[in-house]
């Protein structure tokens, strides 16, 4: 099977990611063809739908569908829109709740009904060669990443949970319905951890980034019970530079740490508003909780829509 490549793209890392050095420029083009990142400005309310936007009523009723260039405006900074997405055909009925994802043809049969660990491996030439599509979760080591593994595919120790964070050492894989992986690898910043366990982050995990033409994206999680972290953006503007499709992954919305004050939603705010001066046009996003379950059949849905387009 020939690898997908990174080469085929209407835009180039420049447009996606803004930095003042002219060292952190990449001539790498987009992983995914025509599919386009939309910056989400949170000066709109958190639950603003887009029926403040558009006229959904128009379209329901047969008018025309054409758009002015003020509304076009509003819509694009908004949505994730997908391949296959025509904006004057969005309906928020197509919005995925609790994201700024449009859910396009490309989404198909997201059901988990299997999963099976294949391997762990040490370093990324080690990985699985079979030219599957895989999504990597990436994220603190306490963010909450084994638990929303367990949750997407609904059984419990399928990723190792701990009440030790840093336990995943390893690019762990774990093949799904026999078509596609999901990837668990290591946490980055956990600095309790003994020296012997702690990760080499660039030289271990930025190599799988680097070198796996299979990967459709990077899952990458924020916990947003707590203000925003400088490693999560650090790690955000890296995937950037170098041209990593990623879509934000929200954590433990379902509580907020009442010594921090703030809700997730305001947490969720704050850490768009940091990204929004580094991305031109930020990845999509999506609120998640593994305790109660909210996004999680969202964002299977919005992984579906990834990996089939990428298989086509």
């Amino acid at each position: 099977m020939v690898m997908r490549t990174r080469h085929l793209s209407l835009h180039t890392v420049s447009s996606l990611f803004t930095s003042s050095s002219s060292s952190l420029s990449s001539t790498c083009s987009l992983g995914f063809p025509l599919i386009r990142y939309f910056q989400k400005p949170f000066s709109e309310t958190f639950h603003q739908t887009l029926s403040t936007q558009l006229n959904v009523s128009a379209s329901k009723t047969g008018t025309s569908k054409q758009t002015s260039p003020d509304t076009e405006k509003l819509i694009k900074p908004t949505l994730f829109i997908p391949p296959g997405v025509d904006i004057v055909e969005i309906s928020e009925e197509m919005i995925l709740s609790g994201s700024n994802i449009v859910l396009g043809p490309y989404a198909g049969h997201s059901q988990i009904k299997q999963v099976d660990f294949v391997k762990s491996s040490s370093k990324a030439k080690d990985c699985p060669k079979d030219g599957l599509p895989e999504f990597a979760m990436l994220g603190r080591s306490n963010v909450g990443k084994s638990s929303l593994i367990n949750s997407l595919v609904r059984k419990k120790e399928v990723a190792l949970t701990s009440k030790k964070p840093g336990k995943t050492q390893l690019i762990n894989h774990f093949l799904v319905n026999k078509s596609w992986y999901i990837v668990d690898l290591p946490g980055y910043g956990f600095a309790n951890a003994p020296d012997a366990a702690r990760m080499d982050w660039s030289s271990f995990t930025k190599g799988y980034f680097l070198n796996r033409e299979t990967l459709v994206s990077v899952l990458l999680l924020v916990d947003a019970s707590i203000p925003p972290r400088k490693i999560d953006l650090d790690c955000a503007n890296w995937l950037g530079r170098n041209n990593i499709p990623m879509t934000f992954v929200f954590t433990k919305c379902d509580k907020s740490k009442a010594s921090k004050g703030n809700r997730p939603d305001k947490n969720i705010k704050d850490f768009q508003e940091l990204i929004r001066k580094n991305y031109r046009e930020p990845p999509p996003w999506i609120m998640t909780s593994s305790v109660t379950g909210l996004g999680r059949d969202e964002l299977l849905l919005h992984m579906s829509q990834l990996r089939n387009f990428w298989d086509n």
